[in-house]
């Protein structure tokens, strides 16, 4: 029904999704591979399943991945693997709830708070740098470095690095599409292995010389489960840093091509008629970073869409969407930036919440905040280049004036 990989579906994806999804609430496609995913378009069904502790994130250990119908792991993809293993992203309980537990002793919405002021200084110097020209791209001059800058300022990694990890994290998160080719999975390993490698050093440093950073607290941290393994700690830095970055970047790209397109949008939030904690909101809500986020089957009396289902079929959320829904948000494809609404799906539901939405919030607000201070003239100086992917929504270039 939707191609994903059609170059004028991802310039766009709206209309097509906008379409399907008041043609039914639910249909399904198998990829390539065969796999068979149904596919959630409507808000509700969307909201419920994240909450629903009927799915899951992988199929075991009430399935097997014979049971699901999965391939065997790759021996030559083992580096992904092994960074994936321990990510939040992939584990359910009680997994999950332990390294989650331990991770939020660490990470902190206090811990967070407290990184305002330096938040605020790399966005404005950052953003003084990029604005010196006429014009500047707002993704590779501004929101990359201070992404980066950021999230390696909380977790205590060497911010000289941040070239390296963006290059780590762009390889790596082209793994979560729908059409990896081969080349892409080849480079996503190498990049695993390097990052691993990486943090391992990194690790080791800290435990013999820990500061007040984070990954000297998750090297550190114990309660009554115990204390994090290494290979929970590298997977818990690459999914912070991945995470940290893609969806910041991806986030604050979308959102300011959208208020600068949007009549009287960018003058309102200059004028103060609305604050930018409130203008994010609507940011994340109309083109959100993440369109796409599956869960596995694993329950009885599972029914979305009006469709029952079977233990072990696959259930793929499609965020965009939803976040479209003209059952829950009014005029979904006009962009209100004082609609305020943070009912969106953007940040997930249920377990799997994203741990960093706070910190992706203080990011946005605070980039917002230095925009309108250092650029209140800001305008797009070109169309902005999409990236030819779907799951990782986002563009290649943002070109701006200043």
């Amino acid at each position: 029904m939707i191609d994903f990989s059609d170059g004028t579906f991802l310039q766009d994806p709206y209309p097509t999704l906008n379409a399907v999804r008041e043609e039914t609430a639910i249909f399904d496609q198998r990829d390539e591979a065969g796999m068979q995913r149904w596919f959630l378009t409507r808000y509700d069904d969307v909201f419920r399943a994240l909450r629903d502790r009927r799915l899951g994130r992988v199929p075991e250990p009430i399935m097997t991945s014979d049971d699901v119908g999965l391939p065997p792991p790759r021996d030559d993809w083992k580096p992904y693997y092994d960074i994936e293993q321990w990510s939040l992203l992939m584990l359910e309980p009680p997994e999950h709830r332990r390294l989650r537990q331990l991770i939020y002793r660490e990470f902190t919405p206090k811990r967070v708070e407290e990184l305002r002021p330096v938040v605020s200084e790399h966005a404005e110097r950052l953003l003084q740098q990029a604005a010196a020209g006429s014009t500047f791209d707002l993704l590779a001059d501004f929101a990359q470095p201070f992404s980066v800058h950021v999230i390696a300022e909380l977790l205590g990694a060497p911010i000289q690095d941040w070239p390296r990890y963006l290059d780590w994290s762009h390889r790596i998160v082209k793994m979560y599409e729908l059409d990896t080719t081969e080349d892409q999975a080849a480079a996503a390993v190498t990049a695993s292995q390097e990052f691993g490698d990486w943090c391992r050093e990194l690790i080791d440093r800290r435990r013999r010389s820990p500061g007040s950073d984070l990954i000297s607290g998750l090297c550190t941290v114990e309660t009554s489960d115990g204390r994090l393994s290494d290979d929970e700690i590298v997977s818990t830095i690459i999914l912070l840093l991945n995470a940290g970055h893609e969806a910041t970047v991806n986030a604050l790209g979308n959102g300011m091509v959208s208020l600068l397109d949007a009549e009287g949008a960018w003058a309102s939030v200059c004028n103060r008629d609305v604050r930018a904690r409130d203008a994010i909101e609507e940011m994340i809500r109309f083109d959100p970073p993440l369109q796409l986020f599956e869960r596995w089957v694993l329950g009885d009396d599972v029914s979305y869409g009006g469709r029952a289902f079977a233990a072990g079929e696959k259930i793929a959320m499609l965020f965009g969407s939803a976040n479209r829904d003209p059952r829950h948000f009014p005029e979904p494809d006009t962009f209100v930036v004082t609609r305020a609404d943070a009912s969106h799906i953007t940040f997930g539901g249920g377990i799997h919440t994203c741990i960093g939405a706070p910190l992706a919030r203080l990011e946005l607000s605070v980039a917002l905040e230095a925009l309108i201070a250092v650029v209140p003239e800001l305008r797009l100086a070109q169309v902005p280049v999409r990236n030819p992917a779907f799951v990782i929504h986002g563009y290649e270039s943002v070109i701006v004036a200043a």
